[in-house]
């Protein structure tokens, strides 16, 4: 015979009205259940789970007092749509750069809600991701996105241009799907990420093509007499990034003891526009040894942009800032990027990106023997896998022109093995 519970006892576990259910399941887990708000102002209910009561309790807890504040928690039984506008708008925007995150809104609008936003988040599967890739890659995406429908042409007159999206993009879609389905991994909305069962082909690196020694001796020449020349010299001898360079406080300059703290960078956002922001990464923030042209270059700068100080005189804005326009505001990078195009079509050299005087910087670099540590130092990368991923072109280039020298040393002692004259040290 039973002894039947204290009425006591049953009440001191007896949850309020809206806190929800906790219970432990057959396999040992423990799980919370309740009603949130949601995704389009509704409330769903939520499944969390713990290895103990406490931690599932905790954890239910947590989403209600955050939907309590009128804050939406994602539902797994919510939509894919309803899912990754609540990871963009809740998320997201707190954890990249606005720039970045206009790329992840337009990722979301084009591609992933037209392509899995119908389907439910608890049952999204790896097939179902697998397809939708396969399908991004094989869709011309004027008729995907219905591009020409307003200009009467192309696809919409029947004459597929079949436009599709190139691997790099195909992967980063996929990218920014892994990391919405990440999240809801984190908040327990999902047993696992489905998206990273999916292996893409690795996409080709992107080419481009730097200065060579004799183009990039040519293009300081041309630069000399220019009004940012002192802003050539630092990006092509010391690597900086555009947003680098027109983020250059003069207090972050030390010309006297010949370095510079790289730690701010200008952007255009779309809601701030010209905007000074951190670095790209941690490792981007650097100290870096100026050469001795760019402290003479930076100098005869300095002397110029008071010059234009005191002719401008009330209406100059006092930036702060290195390199500025003429009456001292930030430069636009399109801009910068314009007048670079415009100095390279007058020098007569053939066109490159503003970027690739940074990778000329590199390649000048580990063509001279520099070690890969210092270039990654300079350049600010994260990794030295990133360094060299980027430049593994240049070093195969310096492996070969080696095992060729090893081959021209071996093949001569061969002639003669006797031959002192022959006989190389290697160090």
């Amino acid at each position: 015979m039973t002894t039947p519970r204290p009425a006591s006892s049953r009440r001191s576990r007896t949850r309020a009205n809206g806190d929800g259910t906790v219970y432990q399941r057959k396999d040992g887990r423990w799980e919370a259940a309740g009603y949130v708000l949601a995704a389009g102002n509704t409330r769903k209910r939520v499944r969390v789970y713990g290895a103990s009561r406490k931690d599932a309790l905790a954890k239910l807890t947590e989403k209600i007092a955050a939907s309590n504040l009128g804050l939406p928690v994602a539902a797994a039984d919510s939509t894919v749509s309803a899912y990754l506008r609540y990871w963009l708008n809740g998320v997201a925007v707190h954890q990249v750069r606005e720039n970045t995150h206009t790329r992840y809104a337009a990722c979301v609008r084009l591609h992933l809600i037209p392509g899995l936003g119908a389907k439910k988040l608890a049952r999204l599967s790896a097939r179902d991701v697998r397809a939708f890739l396969d399908g991004l890659r094989a869709t011309c995406q004027c008729c995907a996105q219905g591009t020409d429908t307003n200009r009467r042409s192309c696809c919409a007159i029947g004459q597929c241009c079949d436009k599709r999206l190139s691997p790099l993009t195909v992967t980063y879609i996929h990218s920014v799907l892994k990391s919405a389905l990440e999240h809801a991994v984190r908040e327990d909305d999902l047993p696992r990420n489905v998206a990273r069962n999916i292996k893409t082909p690795a996409p080709r690196p992107r080419r481009f093509k730097p200065f060579t020694a004799s183009e990039a001796r040519h293009f300081l020449h041309a630069a000399s007499g220019d009004r940012l020349n002192a802003l050539y010299e630092l990006a092509l001898r010391t690597g900086l990034r555009r947003g680098e360079l027109l983020g250059l406080h003069w207090e972050d300059l030390d010309l006297d003891g010949g370095t510079a703290s790289i730690h701010r960078s200008l952007q255009r956002t779309p809601t701030g526009g010209l905007t000074i922001l951190h670095t790209k990464t941690r490792a981007s923030e650097r100290r870096i040894a100026l050469p001795t042209e760019c402290i003479n270059s930076l100098k005869a700068h300095q002397e110029q942009q008071q010059g234009e100080r005191q002719g401008t005189g009330t209406a100059w804005s006092d930036s702060g800032l290195v390199f500025t326009t003429p009456t001292g505001g930030p430069i636009d990078p399109a801009n910068l990027t314009r007048r670079f195009g415009r100095l390279v079509n007058r020098a007569g050299l053939r066109g490159i990106r503003f970027h690739d005087l940074r990778h000329s910087t590199a390649t000048l670099l580990l063509e001279q023997g520099v070690d890969l540590v210092v270039i990654k130092e300079l350049l600010g990368h994260a990794h030295i896998g990133v360094t060299a991923g980027v430049y593994a072109h240049v070093r195969l280039r310096l492996q070969r022109q080696a095992v060729d020298t090893l081959g021209g040393v071996l093949g001569s002692t061969a002639d003669d093995p006797d031959d002192p004259s022959t006989t190389a040290v290697v160090r």
